[in-house]
């Protein structure tokens, strides 16, 4: 059965890295990342207009954690762990299915690190290990190269290739959904 209790939220650690939970205190930094047009390029999410836009979001992470639909970490680096640098969440649960999504954004200087394929990596092996999960998939932008490469470099496999099957800011949009299965 997977296990979608996030009561006790759960800190991860990497060699540079904490993850954990994003709270309203990170708000003006999410609202920072979510503003600007680099990072929110191949992130089919409307622009937020003000940081009670930001607020929203994340009571929505709140509802999604409570409700076992989702869980979201705030990205952080030991030597600063005030300052969140990214994020990255398990969604779209599943339970019935063993299945989740994984979704990540960082910041732009910090992009060509390493951070986000530690903080993958961990998460990847949190939704194994404690979600029980049989499968994480992800579904990005065809144009977005450095995602592809992170998703390939993890190990998961391109499976589907979808033509303009997503309407977002007046177009039609194509999808990769990549997939990582639990081989244990």
């Amino acid at each position: 059965m997977v296990n979608t209790d996030f009561t006790n939220f759960p800190i991860l650690y990497t060699e540079r890295l904490i993850l954990k939970e994003i709270t309203d205190k990170d708000a003006p930094i999410l609202f920072e990342m979510r503003s600007n047009p680099d990072i929110m390029k191949y992130i089919d999410r409307p622009i937020p207009k003000s940081i009670d836009d930001i607020h929203e979001l994340i009571q929505k992470m709140e509802m999604m954690k409570t409700k076992g639909e989702g869980i979201s970490w705030g990205i952080f680096k030991k030597e600063n762990p005030d300052l969140k640098i990214g994020n990255i969440g398990l969604y779209r649960i599943i339970a019935e299915h063993y299945r989740a999504e994984v979704g990540y954004m960082l910041n732009t200087g910090n992009h060509q690190q390493g951070i986000m394929f530690e903080a993958i990596q961990k998460v990847i092996e949190f939704g194994f290990t404690n979600m029980k999960l049989h499968s994480i998939e992800a579904n990005i932008n065809p144009e977005n190269i450095a995602s592809k490469k992170l998703l390939e470099k993890t190990g998961f496999v391109r499976e589907a290739y979808f033509k303009e099957n997503y309407y977002f800011n007046g177009r039609f949009n194509d999808t990769e959904i990549y997939s990582l299965l639990n081989k244990e």
